[in-house]
């Protein structure tokens, strides 16, 4: 296990192989971020990439002090993931990419009345979100891009199931081998980016005292982010299965952007996931990029304090998305992209975005899997691959 934990200082530590490739300027901002005032620890998982001046794939611990900036512009982006009824051996892609259509549009009155039939308690849930938002001072104006899924690495794939490892605790979870699940991975949209600029117009990246009148408002307005985005999956997912004329049932919801009273090695303070899925929610996914497998993973040690109870989100980037189309214009058409070498097919029409998204600009999967397993964080329960992904038909970006 110890070859799977590296310690940078007393601080800093990283889930990691030894073979598995990091960028310094990734590590560098880990260390940087151990130097706030009121940090305890930092750790780097095994998507750690860099970010906009704090790394992206890590948990952060303070005390007396917590760190909008953090946890970003999307709070509460996360993944959520449900089990259809669709049979896989009725897929066909062109039909499927007629029946999705345009999903970058916001919901308009008719497809709002036609998703509460579906389900009776969305207007509940609704009322209660801008509530939630009246009352942190918020513009519920954001609300208007409630169910579409946003640009940069957002996205909601089809999958199949095509390797179980644990029968009994995927049944108990609900899966079934046979049928496709849905996997969304969405988050506050503009509200997330409107809380962010708020706080940092005010204070600059200075953290929050604990019970001060700042952090006080700043939280109030950071759960109803949280609130939106949970929301905002359903809502995309509620999108699909109408026009696919299915049902479905939600396995799992989490966030892996956002900011919690936690205690840690018996310590209480305050962690962030910036990119990190928590291990202390239930199960998790690891999703792969738009051309590589994901996986379903149960937490093995929930509390570690080595991970600070925090897990890889995804592949992590490779690549600067200022680099991506450079690299692969000569080597791939956007058409091309559009098809993937597990026979899937992505949408979307952005071209800059889908040379920003392409499977060569992330790591591979099972290398980031392979260092969580190595810390003995995870238990592999399913291999899943896509069938189609949705992005943008080129409205949203």
């Amino acid at each position: 296990m110890g070859n799977f934990i590296r310690h940078l200082s007393d601080r800093v530590s990283v889930i990691a192989s030894d073979r598995l490739w990091l960028e310094d300027a990734a590590l560098q901002q880990l260390k940087t971020t151990a130097e706030l005032p009121g940090m305890l620890r930092v750790v780097g998982l095994p998507d750690l990439h860099p970010g906009r001046g704090y790394p992206v794939g890590a948990a952060f611990f303070s005390k007396e002090r917590f760190y909008p900036a953090l946890v970003g512009n999307d709070i509460g982006c996360g993944m959520g993931l449900w089990q259809t009824d669709i049979v896989i051996g009725k897929l066909k892609l062109d039909k499927l990419d007629r029946q999705l259509g345009n999903l970058d549009s916001g919901i308009d009155a008719e497809e709002w009345s036609a998703l509460e039939e579906l389900d009776l308690a969305l207007n509940m849930r609704l009322e209660a979100l801008k509530e939630a938002m009246g009352a942190a001072g918020l513009d519920i104006a954001d609300l208007r891009s409630l169910g579409t899924i946003g640009g940069g690495n957002h996205f909601a794939e089809l999958q199949v199931i095509d390797q179980v490892h644990d029968e009994k605790v995927v049944c108990q979870a609900g899966l079934q081998q046979k049928q496709v699940q849905l996997l969304v991975h969405s988050g506050s949209r503009g509200l997330g980016q409107a809380i962010l600029r708020e706080h940092v117009d005010a204070v600059g990246h200075a953290g929050l005292r604990d019970a001060s009148d700042e952090a006080t408002a700043y939280l109030r307005r950071h759960d109803a982010a949280l609130q939106f985005a949970r929301l905002n999956r359903q809502l995309i997912a509620m999108r699909f299965f109408r026009r696919l004329h299915c049902s479905a049932d939600l396995i799992l919801d989490v966030h892996h952007n956002l900011v919690s009273k936690e205690d840690i090695a018996g310590e209480a303070g305050w962690l962030h996931r910036k990119g990190a899925s928590p291990a202390d929610k239930g199960l998790v996914m690891l999703p792969g990029s738009r051309g590589d497998y994901s996986y379903l993973m149960q937490p093995v040690n929930a509390h570690a304090d080595t991970s600070l109870a925090s897990l890889a989100h995804g592949a992590g980037r490779k690549w600067q998305r200022s680099d991506c189309k450079d690299r692969l214009y000569k080597l791939a058409t956007p058409a091309q992209l559009e098809r993937t070498i597990l026979g899937s097919r992505v949408i979307c029409e952005d071209r800059a975005l889908i040379y920003e998204e392409a499977p060569q600009a992330y790591k591979n999967v099972d290398s980031v899997l392979n260092s969580l397993l190595g810390a003995g964080l995870v238990r592999v329960l399913t291999r899943s691959k896509p069938v189609l992904t949705y992005k943008t038909r080129g409205e949203c970006c």
